[in-house]
């Protein structure tokens, strides 16, 4: 049981990943190895615990806390809009869904990697926004209060409950959906960030909200299956530890660090420009530099350029005797990675969309299913 613990809390603090690597180091290999044999055990135990259909862990798009000795759960779809709650009847207590339901509903972004509800949460009015503030109801402010959610809560509880069979248990759940426009929400968040990163480093402000809305649904605390990180899901191991180097500094960022919007949006923004400025520089065209950008960002420097030539020198020079129609073309057709093409085709379709509204207090989020 101590290790079955031991493995809820790791995997809880961990999870998250973009193949957003030039080199991969063996250590780096073996860490992740390490990472999904745990995941695997994780999801094992959950199986055992709800059942086969019932499996639900982390993913970059997703948070998911388990309480109770699992028996107890509640689900962030950040992509979706959805928050669910659930409890396994005559497992999982009543009262202890009501507290998460209430802890989900007031965490802020410095707990959410830890046990919320504590006594610090019953202050009447909460010291920083709610990660869900301004996301459940149009006047966005029922989750600023403590009192005005055990209110909600209590309505739910009573009013929204269901129950459901699943194999040979009986689930009771409550499912909310957020306001329409959450995405635009969370993105204005981060907005002034981005442009500050975006002019520090001479990276296009709309590429930079795109990857971050295909990469996390602006969610961030993501965490992938590879164990990338927050917003711009940044490996530790290798854009990490390149804008580490880049900047004069030794080793590489931590968790803690990346989970900090601030300091993951300059990650990811200061390696987009080292992939713009060194990596990929020798391309002329700059529509052409941008697709092998990003294409890069998701699966590796080398990944892209051998789509053109086995030799990087000769790559370029045929990505410079193409018009940029050709160069989209052949990374959305002929990459080796069907979900690197998939990522290309998102990731341009939502940067010309921040472009129209760039200039707005609010960017708007084409409504594009990132999955």
């Amino acid at each position: 049981m101590k290790k079955f613990f031991m493995l809820l809390i790791i995997v809880s603090f961990c999870i998250s990943c973009s193949s957003n690597t030039f080199t991969i180091d063996e250590s780096y290999s073996k860490d992740i190895n390490s990472f999904n044999i745990l995941l695997n055990q994780f999801s094992n135990n959950i199986e055992n615990i709800w059942g086969i259909n019932e499996i639900l862990i982390p993913r970059s798009k997703d948070y998911i806390n388990y309480t109770q000795s699992c028996k107890i759960r509640s689900h962030i779809s950040f992509d979706f809009g959805i928050i669910t709650f659930e409890r396994i009847v005559d497992e999982g207590s009543i009262t202890q869904l009501r507290k998460l339901i209430i802890s989900t509903l007031l965490i802020l972004h410095k707990n959410i990697n830890f046990k919320f509800f504590c006594s610090k949460i019953d202050q009447q009015y909460l010291k920083g926004e709610p990660i869900l503030y301004r996301e459940l109801l149009e006047d966005g402010k029922i989750n600023r209060w403590k009192k005005r959610v055990v209110c909600f809560t209590d309505y739910l509880l009573k009013n929204h409950l269901q129950t459901r069979l699943s194999g040979q248990k009986i689930i009771q759940s409550i499912i909310i959906h957020v306001v329409s426009n959450h995405v635009d929400k969370r993105a204005n968040k981060y907005l002034g960030i981005v442009k500050q990163a975006s002019k520090r480093y001479g990276v296009d402000q709309s590429l930079i909200l795109a990857i971050i809305q295909i990469e996390s649904s602006f969610n961030p605390h993501a965490v992938s299956h590879a164990d990338a990180l927050g917003l711009m899901q940044i490996v530790q191991h290798s854009a990490g530890r390149d804008v580490f180097k880049m900047k004069g500094k030794w080793g590489q960022p931590s968790r803690k660090y990346l989970f900090n919007p601030a300091n993951n949006i300059d990650i990811g923004t200061a390696y987009l420009s080292i992939l713009q400025n060194h990596y990929l520089n020798g391309i002329s065209n700059p529509i052409s530099r941008s697709y092998a950008v990003i294409t890069a960002y998701h699966s590796g420097v080398g990944s892209v350029l051998k789509v053109f030539s086995s030799n990087q020198s000769k790559a370029i020079k045929i990505i410079n005797q193409m018009q940029p129609e050709e160069v989209y073309k052949i990374l959305c057709t002929k990459h080796p990675s069907e979900e690197s093409r998939r990522y290309l085709h998102k990731v341009n379709v939502l940067k010309k969309n921040y472009q129209i509204w760039q200039n707005f207090s609010l960017p708007f989020s084409f409504p594009y299913n990132n999955k």
